[in-house]
């Protein structure tokens, strides 16, 4: 618009508004503004009270609920806390736009008021040209939104959440957003000051409802249950020989105080918090059954009682599986992995072993690492009753990873075309039906070249791969040409050198 070029009438009615503004600034009485002084003051002191009694409610709430049931409180503290950090970042907020608002204002006098009370340029200035009274109207928004996040709909039904930032309703057909009506055009210093204290009061009064709604359900009625069924919750109906079978025996909905009796085949139990505890040494293996009675002392003097129904347990020798994932024998030179497990026991709780050797994993899945042929036990144990238990000891043989076959063009002997050993420049050496990744390098061999009626030509290669003088060696050869390939040795994953047998092939 300031681009434009403006016409003499439209100058004059811009001089005229800028007249009219000075006239509505020295014309603001000095009883509206001291009202908006004493307005403020007000404010401030019944925020200062409001805060007193939400610190109150806290302390209460600390000093009683927090301590005698700390379980049950705890997590609706936390929650009552956690609103009232939403709400402490954004009364810190407001708090900095008052402390540049008392700055710009030249800060106070005698009086205690602000010397540029009545100035009307500051607040628009401040709030509506530098962007804050949007961000602050964004806050106290996003503020309403985290702390409804943390009721339900019934606490929010109920609330009264006097901090709002809407816009009002148009008037005349003038429409005008929230921080326009608060700070906007022609609002004094000191109106604008007394805006932002009613803000923190709003919020003050609503963080005090909103902590209050949340630590009230403290007070709500635990849930009375008035049905009763006999339990009975053993930890594991599977259990090793010379571990005790325990199991649990109570009534639901049970009180610590309940007059109740617990039978387990005719034997009265001790009872601790209402529940009663069965435990019977386990001195053979086979199965087993037992079986409940509660019995309730009713306020009228007559008894209740409640079956747990019979209850099966299976006591068995110690035993544990171990299978070898490829076969029973470990290779020295590569990862063999074994999985581990125990019947009635979980794959955490047991510990592998073995000698020489080194195991590593968890869970049931391991990797064995051996270096030297022979044989070696995997051990298995578990701890019971505080003791280490062994479950079992398998036996496995270690041996070394076999010889591989040495291959060219794809052959181990026979017959070969012509066409194909020239277009082939090194030997490889595999292993044909191994479950394991396990690698050889060729280190050296020799090649012996015999065509029909000529003399044999002896070459020497280190490494796999063919010299300059065995590739030309190779691209004369015939049909009815022997290459044979000899001398060969190879380094496995384990290091150690091996001498491999030769391979022989016939040109065709």
């Amino acid at each position: 618009m300031a681009s434009l070029k403006e016409t003499p009438r439209q100058k004059m009615i811009g001089i005229l508004y800028l007249v009219l503004l000075g006239l509505i600034a020295t014309n603001i009485s000095s009883s509206v503004l001291d009202a908006f002084r004493y307005l403020t003051a007000s404010l401030v002191t019944s925020t200062k009270n409001v805060q007193s009694n939400t610190d109150n409610t806290y302390a209460a709430f600390e000093a009683t609920k927090l301590k005698s049931e700390p379980d049950r409180a705890r997590p609706i503290y936390d929650k009552a806390k956690q609103a009232s950090k939403y709400f402490a970042e954004l009364d810190g907020y407001i708090g900095e736009i008052k402390g540049l608002m008392e700055d710009k204002g030249g800060g106070y006098n005698a009086e205690g008021d602000l010397r540029k009370r009545d100035n009307v340029d500051i607040s628009p200035r401040l709030m509506i040209n530098q962007g804050r009274g949007v961000e602050l109207k964004k806050k106290i928004n996003d503020t309403k939104a985290k702390v409804f996040a943390l009721l339900s709909e019934q606490d929010k039904a109920g609330l009264t959440f006097s901090l709002n930032a809407d816009d009002p309703p148009s008037k005349a057909g003038i429409s005008k957003t929230w921080e326009q009506s608060n700070f906007g055009d022609g609002i004094p210093l000191t109106a604008a000051l007394t805006a932002l204290t009613k803000i923190r009061a709003d919020e003050k009064n609503t963080e005090y409802d909103v902590v209050r709604k949340i630590l009230g359900h403290m007070d709500q009625a635990v849930v009375n249950l008035d049905q009763f069924a006999a339990v009975a919750v053993a930890p594991s109906s599977y259990v090793i020989l010379g571990q005790p079978y325990t199991a649990q025996v109570f009534l639901t909905a049970s009180d610590s105080k309940a007059s109740s009796d617990v039978f387990v085949n005719g034997t009265q139990l001790p009872l601790k918090d209402g529940r009663g505890e069965y435990s019977v040494n386990t001195s053979k293996e086979g199965s087993f059954s037992w079986s409940g009675i509660i019995k309730v002392h009713q306020t009228d003097g007559t008894v209740k009682e409640y079956n747990t129904g019979e209850q099966r347990y299976q006591v068995a020798r110690p035993s544990a599986v171990v299978s070898a994932d490829k076969m029973n024998v470990f290779y020295i030179g590569v990862a063999n992995p074994i999985s581990v497990s125990a019947p009635g026991i979980a794959k955490e709780n047991l510990k592998v072993s073995l000698s020489g050797g080194s195991i590593s994993g968890s869970a049931g899945a391991y990797s064995v690492h051996v270096s030297t042929p022979g044989n070696t036990n995997v051990v298995v144990s578990t701890e019971v009753g505080g003791k280490t238990q062994v479950l079992s000891s398998t036996p496995f043989r270690i041996k070394r990873i076999p010889d591989p076959k040495v291959k060219f063009g794809g052959k181990s002997g026979g017959r070969l075309s012509s066409v194909a050993m020239k277009s082939q420049n090194r030997i490889f050496a595999m292993l044909d039906n191994f479950d394991f990744d396990a690698k050889f390098n060729i280190e050296r061999f020799t090649l012996i070249i015999v065509k029909p009626r000529a003399e044999a030509v002896v070459l020497q290669a280190n490494g796999n791969v063919f010299s300059g003088a065995m590739q030309s060696a190779m691209s004369s050869i015939t049909p009815g040409t022997r290459v044979i390939f000899d001398n060969i040795i190879a380094t496995g994953p384990d290091g150690m050198k091996r001498q491999l047998d030769p391979l022989t092939l016939t040109a065709e």
